[in-house]
């Protein structure tokens, strides 16, 4: 007799040849599926399979899977007669520049990469590896959801990676590249990791369809205008990166690894290059404008400190009026928040602070010291920003900080007014060394917003208000805005030459490398929501 892939089974023993022979067999089917016009249905859809991204992840040759040969037990809807190896998930773990990254992909070509018990199981295992091993794990997402036909054991296969989510947070590096579609349930295991890397025309990610949307609200809407990678890398902030291929997506992806720490009891890989941590910046001179109603792009001031130029932006479609990136010192890796003044003139706002609260949290869990760039105006006014909880929220900024244990240095470009001064890393709220340039205007807020209040009555006696105005807004700067007015008060460590900015932040964070802070005793605490 046979079985159900075709290799023939007989009475009795069987020799060893035979049976590795026979392994090879059943490990082909594995690895091709049983219906070849699955994998050219895939790539029809300008798709890759799972083995194919995973060999674009991994380094040539390393990957190690797990559980190849695992099908599911379940019965009824047809699903007793069609059971393929991998239950459409492939796991395993491999090397990313010869570091070890665990990782699990959904297999679109077999029941449509939905998850059933076996599939689950499968994806629990694997975190639970990469957990106790303490090394990054990354899924690449492509399924269509819970399997219908299982019922409530494939909601519970979920309900236990949304645990290990949770459980492996701040703990090891965790990544999610959205290939295809995620809707429902499944868009919140994602949601629990570190970063989301998605895909244009081809990922999709939404909790309620737009049949649904259509059903109930009726609204028209296209699944990538609902959940596409552009809604979520520009409006709503789920994803942090969207490429327009897998091939870079996935690329983009080891290069992120390359910056990450294995777990959050180990330090970011050093790469030392060949650009002098004594460097001088001197084009720092003219980057930025001197007025402080003047734009600029703070990327180009990041450019200029950073080793060779080169960091790594994240969520940069989306809040841009701060910058989130990561960079290297003198071969260190490094988190840098900085204001924007080329967007919205770099006010902190609710998406601006939830943004940078969560990067702050991020860096510190795994170790990562803080470089943070002020030039900033405040928090932006309005009614909506009041109604929409922009104390609570924006309290998430301050919090993040507040709680950060990592080397914190922050430094004043240009001007810091109001609670925002306070909020970006101030030495008030724990920044180990706080710096200036001779730029910098730290007050309460702006000159001609101070003296309308301070001199108001004044000034609307004065035969000529306009020129009492001008004379009382000068007198506050030069009595309360000068640049070494915070220094002579010990709330800045240093005013510094621009031009020696690079070699100042790779001189103080060597001198921080060993720092060692304890939090107090607690289960954990209650941070802003």
């Amino acid at each position: 007799m046979a079985d159900d892939i075709g290799v023939a089974t007989a009475p009795g023993p069987v020799p060893l040849s035979d049976r590795v022979d026979e392994l090879g067999t059943i490990k082909e089917t594995a690895r091709e599926g049983l219906d070849p016009a699955a994998t050219e249905r895939q790539h029809a859809k300008g798709k890759l399979t799972a083995r194919e991204r995973i060999d674009l992840l991994l380094d040539p040759g390393t990957f190690q899977e797990v559980e190849q040969l695992r099908r599911h037990r379940a019965v009824g809807f047809g699903l007793e007669a069609k059971k393929p190896y991998t239950d459409g998930v492939i796991t395993g773990w491999g090397t990313v520049e010869g570091r070890t990254v665990f990782v699990y992909a959904h297999d679109f070509r077999i029941f449509g990469g939905a998850l059933g018990e076996a599939h689950a199981t499968k994806i629990h295992k694997i975190m639970d590896m990469a957990i106790a091993a303490g090394a990054p794990l990354v899924s690449l997402n492509d399924g269509a959801g819970a399997r219908i036909q299982e019922g409530v054991s494939a909601l519970a296969g979920y309900g236990g990676i949304f645990q290990r989510n949770t459980r492996a947070s701040g703990v090891i590096p965790q990544i999610s590249v959205m290939l295809g579609p995620c809707a429902g349930g499944a868009a919140y295991s994602p949601a629990l990791t570190d970063f989301v890397f998605m895909v244009r025309e081809t990922s999709q990610m939404f909790i309620t369809g737009p049949d649904v949307v259509r059903a109930v609200t009726g609204e028209e809407i296209t699944q990538n205008g609902l959940g596409g990678a552009d809604v979520h890398a520009e409006t709503s902030g789920v994803a942090h990166f969207a490429y327009d291929d897998e091939e870079t997506c996935l690329a983009e992806v080891r290069y992120l690894l390359s910056m990450l720490p294995q777990n959050n009891r180990e330090l970011p890989p050093r790469r030392l290059g060949d650009d002098a941590p004594d460097r001088t910046t001197e084009a720092l001179l003219d980057v930025v404008p001197a007025d402080p109603s003047h734009i600029y792009d703070i990327r180009q001031v990041i450019e200029e400190i950073v080793d060779d130029g080169e960091y790594f932006e994240i969520h940069s479609g989306w809040a841009t009026n701060i910058v989130c990136a990561l960079g290297r010192l003198d071969g260190d890796v490094v988190g840098v928040v900085a204001n924007q003044p080329a967007s919205y003139a770099g006010v902190l706002d609710i998406q601006s602070s939830e943004k940078a609260a969560r990067f702050v949290q991020f860096c510190d869990a795994f170790n990562i010291p803080l470089v943070t760039l002020v030039d900033v105006p405040g928090f932006l006014p309005g009614v909506d920003q009041e109604h929409n909880g922009i104390i609570r929220r924006g309290a998430k900024l301050l919090y993040a900080y507040c709680n950060a244990t990592v080397p914190r240095v922050s430094l004043v470009l240009r001007k810091a007014y109001g609670g925002a001064y306070i909020v970006m890393d101030s030495r008030s709220i724990g920044a180990d060394l706080s710096l200036a340039w001779p730029s910098n205007e730290i007050a309460v807020m702006g000159a001609e917003g101070a003296a309308n209040v301070i001199f108001r009555r004044e000034i609307n006696a004065a035969d000529d208000p306009e020129a009492v105005r001008e004379q009382k807004i000068k007198e506050y700067k030069a009595e309360l805005m000068h640049p070494y007015y915070a220094a002579e008060r010990g709330l800045v460590d240093d005013v510094i030459d621009p031009r020696e900015t690079r070699s100042v932040l790779i001189r103080s964070l060597a001198m921080l490398r060993a720092k060692h802070a304890d939090l107090p005793s607690r289960k954990h605490g209650n941070p802003p929501q």
